[in-house]
């Protein structure tokens, strides 16, 4: 509870479940367009596309799949040449341990 609390009073989050993104996360004056995706296989080019989508409609600096699979080759080089984070179950579990 402590580790979420800390995490809350640093980021602003808001809901948008919407043209690409279902978060946008500002931390810093830094807006993050995020797109999820609960997978059990390989995401592929649209979600990134999804996003890319996104950080324009929001006006947001940045953006970013978070899943509970893996990405395709295909996403992952859309991804880097677009500069969207990508975030994989492997990731996911790093960041969750971190904080549970």
């Amino acid at each position: 509870e402590g580790a979420i609390r800390a995490v809350t009073e640093e980021v602003h989050v808001v809901v948008a479940r919407a043209h690409g993104a279902e978060l946008i996360i500002e931390k810093d004056n830094v807006s993050t367009a995020v797109q999820l995706k609960k997978y059990a296989d390989k995401v592929g080019n649209k979600a990134i596309q999804e996003v890319i989508g996104s950080i324009k409609y929001y006006d947001c600096d940045n953006g970013m799949v978070i899943t509970t699979g893996t990405f395709t080759p295909s996403a992952l080089e859309l991804a880097n040449a677009n500069n969207i984070k990508l975030v994989d179950r492997k990731d996911l579990k790093k960041l969750l341990d971190k904080i549970i």
